[in-house]
């Protein structure tokens, strides 16, 4: 799909059950069915997609968020799995083509993906020759949550392979409420979700696009508030959901959504019932 001349895809891992002691299990389930994600036999999992996403301008490729990583490790396990490098190889890319990593947080389910440990037992950077961005206070919350008790439903941190990217300065940390990365595309602290967690906002030649992370995770979301376990401050998620979702159904914006379990993807308008719906063209 296109934004103006930003190329946009998304990246699928498939299906998984996320339990809520951080465990991950594939799914044999294919897709979400009817208005809220399905459970599987299990109460304490919910099924979830995993989609990073391409955006792709003027020589630059960019991934927002980088997946769960599976079978990126030397003698890993996971030989037969979708990650996010089998999935660049679709639209003719390798990991060096990459040139920016932006990261909404630093939960494993979205940045497990941005490295691997390669057959001398050494922490690569999965993306040599990119820039990874992330808030910094979202890797202060990390750091202080990787110290005890984490507080999120299901969703954890996982750091051990993160802190050799910031010892050898791969990562910037950004401040502020908002920053512009490259022309077009802008990052937007949303806090809720994780203290530090960010949004992505690309615009351009008069369009837009909103990728929010965890902070809208599904389409099944769009007019109802199902995250209270999941997000470390509810009220802040809810209220900036409400606003952001307005914002973008004025602007008639495409969402992306991370964690939609059939890699779904559409304009924001409103029905006569004044719910919110998605059209997957502009009328």
């Amino acid at each position: 799909m296109n934004i103006g001349s930003f190329t946009v895809e998304v990246l699928s891992e498939g299906h998984f059950e996320l339990f809520e002691d951080g465990h991950i299990n594939r799914s044999k389930r294919t897709a979400h069915s009817g208005s809220t994600p399905k459970y599987p036999s299990d109460s304490n999992a919910v099924m979830v997609g995993i989609n990073p996403v391409l955006v792709q301008s003027g020589g630059q490729n960019i991934l927002l968020d980088t997946g769960l990583g599976w079978g990126l490790d030397a003698g890993s396990q996971y030989t037969d799995v979708s990650n996010v490098c089998t999935n660049l190889r679709i639209f003719g890319l390798t990991p060096k083509d990459i040139t920016h990593v932006i990261l909404t947080h630093l939960h494993y389910d979205h940045a497990a993906g941005s490295s691997f440990t390669d057959a001398e037992a050494k922490t690569q950077p999965t993306f040599p020759n990119a820039t990874y961005y992330v808030h910094q206070q979202e890797w202060d919350f990390a750091l202080e949550q990787s110290k005890g008790q984490q507080l999120s439903y299901c969703e954890r941190y996982r750091l051990d392979d993160f802190y050799r990217l910031v010892s050898d300065e791969r990562v910037t940390f950004l401040s502020g409420n908002k920053t512009e990365i490259m022309n077009g595309i802008t990052v937007v602290k949303t806090g809720g979700h994780t203290p530090g967690h960010q949004i992505v906002i690309l615009e351009s030649d008069g369009e837009k696009a909103y990728y929010m992370g965890d902070l809208l995770p599904t389409e099944y979301q769009l007019n109802e508030y199902a995250m209270e376990r999941a997000d470390i401050y509810p009220l802040e998620a809810k209220k900036k959901k409400v606003r952001l979702l307005q914002k973008a159904c004025d602007e008639k914006a495409l969402l992306l959504f991370y964690h939609s379990g059939n890699g779904q993807a559409g304009h924001l308008f409103k029905d006569d019932d004044k719910k919110y719906v998605l059209a997957k063209q502009l009328p």
